[in-house]
């Protein structure tokens, strides 16, 4: 592993040298394809955030308990169904949810979207009014209301264009719901979600924000906001267990067909009909993922916990730093979609609510992003992603459509993870690969590879079942 030649200026030190929470895993070391090991440098939260040391020791305190949910007499019934139930308290009041919101636990952000898809309004069978999405979304806000009335709006170079746009289209008339993302997955950039909300009441559609990205690097208030409906993930949030949650108006969501069809959805079955029920138990048919609720409201009170100076100071030291060695690498571009988007939040800025979180794109040229990956990951220790995101119409109008790379990080970072990274690129690109790669299963891997894994893993490079985001 090479020695950082980025080192970071005392402002940068001073608020992003250590880890601004305790996640698991952080000291994990990674085998290097050239000898020896290195400290895993986590550069891709985004996809899914290391669990907070406190969740985790939650979660060991909690399972002896754990039991079903809901009409079971046992203790450990009482006690999980209590656990449960409060983590929809803990997680409406983390979001600055009004106090009749419905707050619905799935399975991730996309399990929240469909579902909501779902619940959309009809008349004579038929729904009242479109949905309306720019082409900047990730696939979760974009895929669900693709089998329902829709119009989608290209994103203009300007944040402030692009909220032009969209009131232009909303004054066409004929929306029922304006459906955004809070902070892109694919670059950090954040929209101004009150102005949208605003905008959306204007012309009597409603707002569904996808908060996945959002959630974890800001505060959230969408009685504040006027918020409608709002979608996050757990394993975004540092929780593990894979549950997603959907907080928002109770009308919609109680008259929506039912999500799951089973067990717990429902006031009387018969043979050949069904009375539903109504409130979150609707949409949750069948056993819920108990432990992914509780480690989900855990965590969203370590988060509530967090001072929000010091909170974002951390983040944008971090990436403040990235983006600046970035662009003193030769051959590296680092891609936005805005050209008025700024680096951090801003009381005197035309769209109050906009900024970054702390994700950064970028690409190296003449490099395949699979392949500068892999060799980050196998000579250096680093881990960040490659590809097109889930966003592929938005890594199409960036001129990406073999995909880019993202590193992103939270509150486990510190500022070391971005010199490493910076360290590997100058490496890269003054005296090229130092070991040979090749493609399996779609995905760029060492040549004879030989490191070990630990004994309960397979000892494979990791390729198999993988599902490659390539453009035919």
């Amino acid at each position: 592993m090479t020695t950082a030649i980025f080192p970071a200026a005392p402002e940068f030190h001073a608020a992003a040298a250590r880890p601004l929470a305790a996640v698991t895993g952080a000291e994990i070391q990674a085998p290097l394809i050239t000898g020896g090991h290195a400290r895993y440098a986590n550069l891709d939260y985004g996809a899914s955030a290391p669990a907070l040391s406190v969740v985790s020791a939650y979660l060991n305190e909690i399972l002896p308990y754990y039991a079903s949910v809901h009409r079971g007499a046992g203790y450990a019934s009482q006690i999980s169904t209590s656990v449960y139930e409060n983590a929809r308290d803990i997680v409406r009041d983390f979001v600055g949810g009004r106090p009749d919101d419905s707050v619905i636990f799935t399975r991730n952000t996309t399990d929240s979207l469909n579902l909501l898809a779902g619940c959309l309004p009809l008349r004579d069978g038929r729904p009242v009014g479109e949905v309306l999405y720019l082409d900047i979304e990730h696939h979760a806000n974009l895929l669900p209301w693709q089998n329902v009335p829709h119009r989608s709006v290209v994103a203009a170079p300007t944040l402030a264009a692009t909220v032009d746009r969209l009131r232009d289209e909303l004054a066409r008339g004929g929306v029922s719901l304006l459906a955004v993302t809070g902070a892109s997955n694919v670059t950090g950039e954040i929209l101004p979600i009150r102005t949208l909300a605003t905008l959306a009441h204007e012309y009597g559609a409603r707002i569904v924000v996808d908060a996945a990205q959002l959630a974890p690097h800001r505060r959230i208030d969408i009685a504040a906001d006027d918020v409608d409906y709002l979608a996050f993930s757990g394993h975004k949030l540092y929780a593990p267990f894979g549950a997603g949650v959907l907080v928002g108006r109770t009308d919609w969501l109680d008259a929506g067909t039912p999500h799951l069809a089973g067990g717990g959805a429902v006031r009387d079955a018969r043979l050949d009909s069904v009375s539903w029920t109504t409130g979150p138990a609707r949409h949750e048919g069948g056993s819920p993922n108990v432990l992914g609720a509780a480690a989900l409201a855990r965590a969203t009170q370590v988060i509530a916990a967090l001072d929000p100076e010091q909170w974002q100071a951390h983040e944008d030291a971090i990436r403040s730093f990235l983006v600046e060695g970035l662009h003193g690498i030769d051959g590296v571009t680092v891609h936005r979609i805005f050209a008025d988007s700024t680096p951090a939040s801003s009381p005197g800025v035309d769209l109050p609510g906009t900024g970054t979180i702390g994700v950064v794109n970028f690409s190296v040229e003449g490099y395949d992003a699979g392949l500068v990956a892999a060799y980050l990951s196998a000579e250096h220790g680093i881990g960040l992603r490659d590809g097109r995101f889930c966003a592929h119409p938005l890594l199409k109008r960036l001129g990406l459509p073999a995909g880019s790379l993202r590193a992103s990080f939270g509150l486990g970072s510190r500022l070391e993870d971005a010199e490493r990274l910076l360290a590997g690129l100058q490496q890269l690109r003054q005296t090229g690969l130092g070991w040979d790669y090749v493609v399996d299963a779609g995905r760029w891997v060492p040549a004879n590879d030989t490191r070990s894994y630990p004994h309960w893993a397979p000892n494979t490079p990791g390729t198999a079942g993988a599902a490659p985001c390539t453009e035919d």
